[in-house]
């Protein structure tokens, strides 16, 4: 059996030009502020911890993948593109499918994978090496808004849709396994690390816990004011980030068997979007901050356990549908730093950003 060719060694498929490093610049991104003895280059600012060629990278044209090499993004174009992190952040695949616009994408636990959704109504599988086609998965009878593949396999993907059904998809199937539905539209959805419960959130503002041994909801939570547009679970898989169109980010306790209210944190700071997006929401690998796009055209990165701002990170010239922090990129100590990739879908633009917090804790 012929081999598979990587995508990456496709010189035709990079449509995007890259960058070169600014004059004045080394190839690290560092300012050059003088040259000493015998001509060395002296580098001005404190060094990075940060693998990345230079503090901010702008991709003309997002979600990390689990390895940290890739990040796949999509939009208004039809078109999901995937990219280099690191490096000059090469876009070494673009590729067509989809016939409406992009709402989502997700990668599989594996980084061999990319799902994505939108308008059409479908959720596709991506060879992310190859930069192929796998299967098209047709069964949702309008938009489809979110997609997540399960953490704890390679296969495993659930999507929610406007017509108000939670679908579980097995990628190696063309039909879906598992059909949940809901009463209202869903706009978010993610999936328990025990691969059995599944979080949806939508149109009625509220998040719902869903059982997929009896195929039942067994749990509504209420406390946003507003739809729900992103779900995000934690690292440990105990709690849960959301995103609503009331302006607010909070953290809810999704283990099983909790006794009162689950509402953990409220954090403010962030916009809803006059267009009414479904803005997304991620927590950095620590679980130490949360971050989460914004209708003023910034991203808000939170301290999670003191619930105040600890960076806003402009740049952007649109809302910020988007952002995802880097899985191996550390915070470390002062100067602080969170590698993260922001996304607009409405202007196709990405920033990755190497953020010094130097005025956390």
């Amino acid at each position: 059996m012929e081999s598979k060719r990587s995508a990456v060694d496709d010189v035709a498929s990079a449509i995007v030009p890259s960058k070169k490093p600014k004059q004045g610049h080394d190839v690290g991104g560092r300012e050059i502020s003088a040259r000493g003895p015998g001509g060395a280059i002296q580098v001005a600012g404190p060094a990075r911890t940060s693998s990345l060629l230079a503090p901010v990278m702008t991709l003309e044209g997002h979600e990390y993948s689990p390895n940290g090499k890739y990040i796949a993004s999509g939009g208004f174009d039809r078109m999901l593109f995937l990219w280099q992190t690191f490096g000059e952040c090469e876009n070494y695949a673009a590729l067509q499918g989809h016939t409406g616009a992009i709402f989502d994408v997700s990668w599989n636990s594996s980084s061999e994978k990319v799902y994505s959704v939108g308008t059409d109504k479908t959720c596709m599988v991506w060879d992310a090496e190859v930069g192929e086609r796998i299967r098209r998965l047709r069964g949702h009878s309008d938009f489809v808004n979110s997609c997540c593949a399960a953490r704890n396999n390679d296969v495993t993907c659930v999507t929610g849709a406007d017509d108000g059904t939670i679908r579980v998809w097995d990628s190696r199937q063309r039909n879906a396994i598992h059909s949940l539905n809901n009463k209202y539209q869903v706009m978010a959805v993610c999936l328990c690390d025990d691969g059995e419960r599944i979080i949806s959130g939508g149109l009625d503002n509220t998040i719902k816990i869903w059982d997929l041994r009896t195929l039942g909801m067994t749990e509504q939570i209420k406390g946003h004011t507003d739809s729900v547009t992103g779900l995000a679970l934690s690292p440990n898989g105990k709690e849960v980030l959301s995103t609503s169109m009331d302006g607010t980010v909070c953290v809810w306790d999704v283990q099983p068997f909790v006794s009162g209210h689950r509402l953990r944190r409220t954090l403010f700071g962030s916009h809803a979007s006059q267009e009414k997006n479904l803005i997304k929401c991620a927590w950095t690998p620590d679980g130490k901050h949360v971050g989460s796009g914004s209708g003023d055209r910034n991203v808000y990165v939170w301290n999670v356990f003191r619930q105040q701002i600890a960076y806003c990170l402009p740049g952007h010239k649109g809302t910020v549908n988007q952002i995802d922090f880097h899985p191996e990129e550390p915070i470390e100590a002062i100067p602080r730093g969170i590698t993260v990739v922001m996304h607009s879908w409405k202007l196709a633009t990405i920033f990755i950003c190497y953020a010094l917090l130097e005025h956390v804790l």
